[in-house]
């Protein structure tokens, strides 16, 4: 029986994700903020699952998860690092973490940067092991001068950096942890799924939740090289700054900063 993490596991993806795995017969770690909507996700699916609370706009609250998570489980065979938030609605503004961190930035990317970078020593242990990182095609690449969107905020431009920020983790963590039996990836799972997150943002639904789902078991399955980005069932290529090593670098630098001056 393998032991999974998905994060955002109370709605969209990751329900129908905890649900698939669920009934495979993993042992699956539902994760959200909300413990009602964690209790009955858990009810309704079945099989054999955990519950995890933690509201990923506040690392406090991630590096506690991150504590929970080594104290009660021996191993972790997969972490799926679905969680996130959309560009929201036609019209909203910029908006801030606990931390006073972008909140797209802290949600979509810095949360799961952390659990992750918190996790490696256990998915380690846990060899071998996978890591999936939820991303998307719509990619933009951060402005290092500014990359918090503190000027000319864009709602669209805030989810894009987000997501191509993952992937950019995704290509560093694959080549840090090399060797070492743990498997690093990352996904658009699909276009325009069948999600709250979708409909909020006006956009229309193009695909079903159960083919971003098919693409993404097929990553926790490990039917991939580590290292990949993949669009679908089908390896892709990133954004342009995901190949570019001193922009990955700058990330790091940028992200352990964020993470220490937040706790």
């Amino acid at each position: 029986m393998r032991t999974i993490l998905v994060t955002g596991a109370t709605d969209g993806l990751g329900r129908h994700l905890a649900v698939r795995l669920a009934a495979s017969g993993d042992r699956v770690i539902v994760h959200g903020r909300d413990p009602e909507r964690v209790r009955r996700v858990r009810a309704e699916i079945g099989g054999t699952t955990e519950g995890l609370l933690a509201d990923l706009a506040d690392l406090r609250q991630v590096d506690r998860m991150a504590a929970e998570i080594e104290e009660r489980f021996d191993g972790l065979d997969v972490l799926v690092n679905n969680a996130g938030v959309g560009g929201g609605a036609p019209g909203s503004g910029r908006q801030e973490s606990a931390d006073g961190v972008e909140l797209r930035f802290a949600v979509n990317y810095l949360a799961g940067y952390h659990l992750t970078r918190r996790l490696v020593p256990l998915l380690v242990r846990s060899a071998p092991s996978r890591v999936v990182n939820v991303a998307s095609v719509g990619q933009r690449a951060i402005d290092f001068a500014d990359p918090m969107l503190t000027r000319g905020y864009d709602r669209q431009r805030a989810y894009s950096q987000s997501k191509l920020a993952q992937i950019m983790f995704t290509f560093d963590l694959a080549e840090e942890l090399a060797g070492q039996g743990v498997s690093v990836t990352a996904l658009h799972p699909a276009t325009y799924m069948d999600t709250t997150m979708v409909r909020e943002a006006g956009a229309p639904v193009l695909s079903s939740v159960r083919e971003g789902g098919d693409a993404t078991l097929r990553l926790i399955d490990g039917k991939v090289s580590s290292g990949t980005y993949h669009v679908g069932t089908t390896e892709g290529r990133a954004d342009p700054q995901a190949y570019d090593r001193e922009a990955r670098a700058r990330l790091r630098e940028l992200s352990d900063r964020l993470v220490r001056e937040a706790l």
